[in-house]
């Protein structure tokens, strides 16, 4: 398989191969479209956290190369199996979901995913921070494991499921993401979310919104956040779909998550799952970016 590795595991430079236990795990043949190439992993590398156990922070050396858990996480969130169903040649199920949870928790996930959108933007020649965004919703239904406190019935939509309320950058890339009942108001969610993104993105100016997030919403945001919410409204006299300016940026995220197949339903039992899920979806499309040779250099 042209440019991926013929061994992961005994020549991988991961910390938990390089001053772990990993190595005596046997070693694993990527064979999967999502496995990390050789170039990905060039960019992914030098991104990843270090382990607690390498700070002094105790716990067990880690027993399992990053570079197959990666994978093993990209492979479920594209394919939207269950954790239990994991191929035989990926680690443990469980020590997969343990490495999971152990990023939810600890919000390593979200670190993970900025560094590479900063790393994205950079490449494209722009700013690691943006100035400007749009902010929107999707509803998706939601699996029998949600609770009732966490899901809701979307009028407007007909769904009865959980809401995603996102804000992207001008590239379409995340910025930020909340996940809630589905009968929860757009303007009540996104006081939360602008919030946690300005507080995130001191260099946010301006960001575009739909009609739904009108009233005191706008004045909040310059006088507490110093933000200036543009609403893009639809013309009553549209008929059809029709790509409105700027609102149509959020609509490359959405459609991304369409095509990975785990979030094309929640199936998460806690919202807090339901984020990291969203954020687990968009390194594949990043690293990729990266990786991708310049034009003219081959």
């Amino acid at each position: 398989m042209a440019g991926r590795s013929s061994a992961v595991t005994w020549e991988c430079d991961c910390l938990a191969h390089r001053f772990g236990n990993a190595v005596d795990n046997g070693t694993r043949q990527p064979r999967y479209p999502t496995d990390v190439t050789d170039g990905e992993w060039a960019v992914v590398r030098p991104l990843l956290p270090v382990p607690g156990w390498m700070r002094g922070r105790g716990g067990r050396p880690e027993g399992y190369c990053h570079r197959a858990l990666l994978d093993a996480i990209r492979y479920l969130a594209d394919n939207g199996i269950k954790w239990r169903a994991m191929p035989a040649d990926f680690p443990p199920w469980d020590r997969i979901y343990a490495f999971f949870r152990r990023w939810r928790d600890n919000s390593l996930v979200k670190e993970f995913h900025d560094q590479l959108r900063g790393r994205v933007r950079k490449e494209l020649g722009r700013d690691a921070e943006p100035t400007a965004g749009v902010i929107d919703s999707q509803s998706v239904k939601a699996d029998a494991v949600a609770g009732t406190d966490s899901r809701g019935f979307d009028g407007g939509t007909l769904v009865n499921g959980r809401k995603r309320h996102v804000v992207v950058d001008t590239l379409g890339l995340l910025l930020g993401v909340m996940v809630t009942a589905a009968d929860t108001g757009d303007r009540t969610a996104a006081r939360v979310l602008l919030g946690q993104v300005a507080d995130a993105h001191h260099r946010l100016e301006l960001v575009w919104a739909d009609g739904g997030c009108t009233g005191s919403l706008v004045a909040h945001c310059l006088t507490t956040l110093a933000l200036v919410l543009a609403i893009v409204k639809r013309n009553n006299d549209m008929r059809g779909f029709t790509a409105l300016p700027k609102r149509w940026i959020v609509e490359r995220l959405f459609a991304h998550l369409m095509r990975s197949r785990r979030p094309v339903r929640d199936f998460e039992r806690r919202t807090a799952s339901a984020e990291a899920m969203v954020y687990w979806s968009m390194p594949q499309l990043m690293t990729r970016r990266c990786a991708r040779p310049a034009p003219g250099r081959e």
